[in-house]
């Protein structure tokens, strides 16, 4: 399964949306349980914050605990190392499942996001939230780079990003999944440009389906006929990436874009899951949040999205106010009327997010469904 963006701890305060966040990532994981996914793979950003609070850290743990250890046999068998990675001076391994003293029935591999980056410079090195839930045997944390000092000579041997793939197996199809946690745009701009990321290739790389976990900005063009804009280094070019890689995961951009797109003059597609809540006032938020269970065969793979359905609506609508008021006949002096439009307009707006949320529900409700799976309605708000 795979999902991004879950960014946990989101107006955990709101006294109405506070839960909006955990709620959906339940919901995610209860999906992974009902049916039976081998693993889910999350794209960065996990939590909000770089510094989660108790609760959020407690309800996230408490829910890995509850859906993700079992005693259901892992299907998937670990052929890279599992000591990589792992916390110095420490004798367990750094994936979970491989713990004879856990029982992982659905593991969990994560990369970090630019809201929950390792930081510091204790003993211990960079630390984030992640750390802790890896330390804990709940989730297999990968990506973390270690960049090196010297950022700007090229010619330095011990510089650039260097990413070991996890190696996993299941039956005769062969995963190679590549880990890199979020870092500066530019730096990651810099390192592509000038060839200083170096992926490690596992012998008979051919038999080997390729997946990297990114989460970066991306520079693409809206199908409403506008482009989300960087800086000309504060994105990651798309056809930057080695030509080994099969599917790129892409997170940190909030749309919705799962259905895996190809890449002009390049043998990978991109699938980008998009946010499980929305955390700005965007049109890239009002698209139905989805995530989507990854079939991979041999090096053949098909992408089936889920649509979720604890998610809160949100729709948008743009208002040229000359015009309107041109058509319905008030004055742009008369604030009282302005104001008393605008209401309308929202009321609107509040109803037709309270029936799409209906329908959503009803078109997405299984036949095994129990009333108990059935999201409760959501209060909507006007901002």
């Amino acid at each position: 399964m795979l999902a991004t963006d879950n960014h946990i701890g989101y107006l955990e305060r709101d006294p109405v949306r506070g839960q909006d966040a955990i709620d959906t990532f339940e919901e995610i994981l209860k999906l992974a349980v009902k049916h039976d996914v081998d693993f889910i793979l999350l794209a960065g950003d996990l939590f909000h914050e770089n510094r989660p609070s108790r609760e959020v850290l407690f309800r996230t743990m408490a829910l890995l605990r509850e859906h993700t250890l079992s005693d259901k046999p892992v299907q998937v068998e670990l052929l890279s190392n599992p000591e990589d990675g792992k916390a110095d001076g420490f004798s367990f391994p750094a994936i979970n499942y491989e713990d004879p003293n856990l029982n992982v029935g659905i593991p969990v591999f994560s990369i970090h996001g630019n809201h929950d980056d390792p930081q510091g410079a204790g003993p211990e090195g960079a630390l984030c939230a992640l750390d802790l839930l890896s330390v804990a045997g709940l989730i297999n944390y990968i990506g973390k780079i270690d960049l090196a000092s010297d950022q700007k000579d090229p010619n330095n041997d011990s510089g650039g990003i260097k990413v070991k793939p996890v190696l996993l197996k299941k039956g005769n199809t062969r995963l190679a999944l590549y880990g890199m946690g979020n870092i500066k745009d530019q730096r990651m701009h810099y390192e592509l440009r000038t060839n200083r990321v170096r992926m490690y290739v596992p012998r008979s790389e051919d038999e080997w389906f390729n997946i990297l976990l990114l989460h970066q900005n991306r520079y693409f063009a809206h199908p409403k006929g506008y482009s989300v804009k960087h800086g000309p280094q504060e994105y990651v070019p798309e056809g930057m990436f080695d030509d080994s890689i099969n599917l790129v995961v892409w997170g940190h951009e909030h749309d919705c874009r799962i259905e895996p797109e190809e890449v002009p003059g390049k043998p990978y597609f991109i699938t980008q899951p998009g946010s499980s809540v929305a955390t700005s006032l965007s049109d890239g938020e009002s698209i139905p949040k989805q995530v989507a269970f990854l079939e991979i065969q041999g090096k053949e793979f098909q992408m089936t999205p889920i649509p979720l359905r604890t998610v809160r609506p949100f729709v948008m609508e743009e208002l040229i106010l000359s015009e309107e008021a041109e058509e319905h006949g008030f004055s742009l002096t008369d604030k009282m009327e302005i104001n008393k439009f605008l209401r309308s307009r929202v009321e609107a707006l509040i109803q037709r997010a309270a029936t799409e949320y209906a329908d959503r529900q009803k078109e997405n409700a299984g036949e095994e469904d129990e009333e108990d799976d059935i999201a409760p309605p959501k209060e909507m708000l006007p901002l």
